[in-house]
């Protein structure tokens, strides 16, 4: 996950000025941060968070990624980090919103206000959701970038639609480029829709179908592309689709069954819409995703078979009422 492509390496050559990520705390920061080191060993790469996480300071640093401890509420906090010409802001909350809605608000709408202020200068790719979408007929290509930003009913979609039109009103104000990563489902051995499906079939428990599709890509694949967005921003920001081609949830575990040496059980009925993007626009800025569904497959089967380490977050894929 963290190998750059020359492309990203080329990319960043031709981006001006030292990174920063804020949220690099993350599921995919550690990654992005070691990945954007590797292909631009001559830029300052800064990692932001809190640093909750035992070990995992020492860890970036250890691959030459700088690390700031600050709580991205803080005006002070962020006043007092350096000024960089290039922002990967990826902080953001979505599991534990039901109940905590106040918080998901906060760290979703009021925290990308405070960084546009503090960075109105720098270029910003900030990590969206597809969840800013309607759901689509699993007929169609999916939702592009041009669709309205209508999601259904949940806090955590409408609070990730505020998250871009704040960034967008900023964007408008100061003239800040910029990009709005709409990301789908990264998969890593340790997370994701496929690591999901995988632990309930070793389980023997059923599969539900009623989110029957959804979209999902390598995670090296969308931290590649994502920092590729750098040297692509608009001036105002715009939304880009990031993940890989749609796949039908029974197809996946069908597959991962095969491998395991399982039997797949069901339950649900396969919905006729989902939340699904089309990656058309993102395919013609970085060609297609360098690792194909059938790999991925692979790689999970085996890392779950081998009883290998989870982050212990489920992404609830399945959920359709919005409530996380």
């Amino acid at each position: 996950m963290t190998a750059p492509s020359p492309a990203l390496v080329e990319a960043l050559r031709g981006v001006t000025g030292d990174l920063m990520v804020l949220g690099v705390g993350g599921k995919m920061g550690p990654t992005l941060a070691r990945l954007a080191r590797r292909a631009a060993p001559d830029k300052r790469v800064i990692g932001v968070a809190r640093f909750s996480e035992p070990g995992l300071r020492p860890e970036l640093e250890r691959h030459g990624v700088e690390c700031i401890a600050a709580d991205l509420l803080s005006r002070e906090q962020l006043a007092a980090l350096p000024e960089v010409p290039n922002i990967v802001f990826m902080a953001g909350r979505k599991f534990g919103s039901t109940g905590s809605e106040w918080l998901t608000w906060a760290m979703n709408a009021h925290v990308p206000a405070l960084v546009a202020e503090r960075f109105a200068a720098s270029r910003i790719v900030a990590f969206s959701t597809a969840c800013v979408y309607p759901f689509v007929s699993v007929d169609s290509a999916g939702a592009d970038e041009r669709a309205p930003l209508t999601p259904p009913p949940g806090e955590y979609a409408n609070s990730c639609v505020a998250r871009e039109r704040i960034l967008q009103h900023f964007s408008h104000r100061f003239g800040t480029p910029g990009r709005l990563i709409r990301l789908s489902y990264a998969i890593d051995m340790r997370y994701g829709v496929l690591h999901d499906v995988a632990h309930k079939l070793v389980a023997h428990e059923p599969i539900d179908l009623a989110m029957g599709h959804a979209n999902v890509i390598w995670q090296g694949d969308a931290n590649d592309w994502a920092l590729r967005t750098l040297a692509h921003c608009t001036a105002p920001t715009t939304g880009l689709n990031v993940s890989g081609p749609a796949v039908r949830i029974r197809d996946v575990a069908e597959g991962l069954a095969r491998r395991l040496g399982v039997s797949p059980q069901f339950t649900g009925t396969e919905a006729p819409t989902a939340w699904l993007v089309d990656i058309g626009a993102a395919l013609r800025l970085f060609g297609p995703p360098t690792v194909p569904m059938e790999t991925m497959l692979d790689w999970t089967a085996d890392w779950v078979a081998r009883g290998l380490g989870s982050l212990g977050k489920p992404t609830h894929y399945e959920a359709r009422d919005g409530k996380y």
